[in-house]
This record gives C-alpha cells, structure tokens and sequence, in this order.
C-alpha cells in the first residue's frame, strides 16, 4: 500500500449468520494471536458477529484488551417499543459497538429495505455515537446495463440526506457490488477504483470536498487474501467488508496483513 495513503484503512469482517457465541470466542482469540501491534498501526480492524454473540465478543476484547473494533450487522433506527425482534441503536451503543453495518445488500434485496429506511438507520447510528458502514452496489443486471453509478449515486444521496458534513466525514461507505458477494467473482481492481472515486465525487456533491476526502470507502465483494493487498493499494478504497473469508482466522489475518505484501 502507498505510504501516502491519505486515509487509515478498516478491514470489517461481516460474519453474517455464522457462529454461535462459543465459535465467536474461538474465532476472536485466534485472529488477535496472529495479528500484531504494527498491523493494527497501519490498519484498523473489525469485527461484525451476529447480535447473540455480541456480548461474548465485547467482554474478550475488553479483558484482553484486543484493539479489535467491535460491529454489528444492523440495528433498528427507533431507540426502544413495540418492535419485535428488532435491536435499538441504544442497545448496541451500551455494547460498545464502535460501528454498525446499515443498507447491506442482503438486507436491501431479502428484507426490502429501501434508501429511506437506510436513512434513516444513519441518522439512528449516528445519534448513538456510533459509525454506520453505509453499503451501495448495484446487480448483475445494472451492472451490464451500465446503470452502475446511477445506482450507487441514488444510493448514496438519499444515504446521506440530512447528515451534517462532518459527521459524513467520519463515516464509512462500503462498496459492495451485489454481483459480487459470496459468487467468487469479483471486481477488478481498476474496475473497483473507478466506482470508489465515483462514489467519493457523489459525495463531496452532497457534503463539500472535505468530506469526500476524509470519508473512507471500503470495497466488498470475494475479498481475498490472494486480491486484497491490490484492491488496497487503490487511492480511493480505503479497506474491506469482507464476508466469507472472515470466518477464518488465517484467512482474515492474512487480508488485515495486506499491508505486508
């Protein structure tokens, strides 16, 4: 990666419906044994378990004192009522939830949530004191239908509607092209860079050239070990949401050690 990278990169491991608590112990452990004081001083780390492992996670990072960033997968933007099964931003916020993943593709195309409901998880995340990791990409079919940046630039508009500049700045914004996640495909490193500075010129439209510069913008989609430090070294993708490789420790090790290549 380019020393003058001008932002820190976050690799987030999103382990999606993967691990109950006792494998999320395991899993923790193993990964901060192989990860070292100069990776986490080059990048910074996450880790995204399901909401009934959260407390297990917290407590081992917190005793152990790992400089391992606690995530969680989503959150409702209501802080507490008559919501059955949904989690309040306030209860992850009491967690020590450092960031929440919102607007995930999977929760767009399975759950149909929509730009506004995104929005509004933002606006949620960000009252608690949290960082959302606010995710846009487009399907196969937009995709070769060259409709890629009208996608993610409606995405990202009404992602951000309402948010001061300054809290833009100091959010995350995932790239994650539909098409791409959990198929082994994935964009090339060029292709993943033009749609990054894509994203970060929607966003200094909406939150002024300082924002866009301090934003940092992940891409997710088959990060691998074998493709990350490429994909890194990009000016305009600053980290990984990585899925499936995360729930391996050597395998996610290995992409937070991109660095080292």
């Amino acid at each position: 990666m380019p020393t003058d990278h001008p932002r820190k990169p976050l690799i987030s491991g999103n382990w999606k419906m993967h691990h109950n608590h006792f494998e999320a112990l395991q899993l923790v452990q193993k990964l901060a044994f192989r990860l070292s004081d100069d990776d986490y001083d080059v990048t910074d780390v996450s880790v995204h378990p399901p909401f009934t492992d959260l407390r297990t996670v917290q407590t081992t990072l917190d005793v152990d004192k790992v400089p391992i960033k606690l995530g969680a997968q989503n959150c409702y933007f209501e802080d507490k009522g008559a919501f059955t099964g949904e989690v309040s931003p306030a209860m992850l916020a009491k967690l020590d939830v450092a960031l929440v993943i919102v607007g995930h593709s999977e929760r767009r195309e399975a759950f149909g949530e929509s730009d506004e409901l995104v929005n509004k998880k933002v606006h949620a995340v960000l009252r608690h004191g949290m960082t959302p990791i606010m995710c846009v990409g487009e399907t196969l079919d937009e995709r070769d239908s060259g409709n890629t940046e009208a996608k993610v630039a409606g995405q990202v508009r009404a992602g951000l509607a309402g948010v001061s500049a300054e809290a833009v700045a100091a959010m995350v914004i995932a790239y994650e092209p539909i098409w791409a996640i959990g198929t082994g495909r994935n964009a090339t490193p060029e292709d993943a860079q033009a749609t990054t500075s894509y994203i970060r010129g929607v966003v200094a439209e909406v939150a002024g050239t300082d924002a866009a510069a301090a934003v940092r913008i992940q891409y997710g989609g088959s990060v691998k070990p074998a493709n990350a430090a490429e994909l890194m070294a990009q000016p305009d993708i600053d980290g990984a949401l990585v899925g499936g490789a995360s729930l391996e420790a050597d395998e996610f090790a290995a992409i937070v050690q991109f660095h080292r290549h």
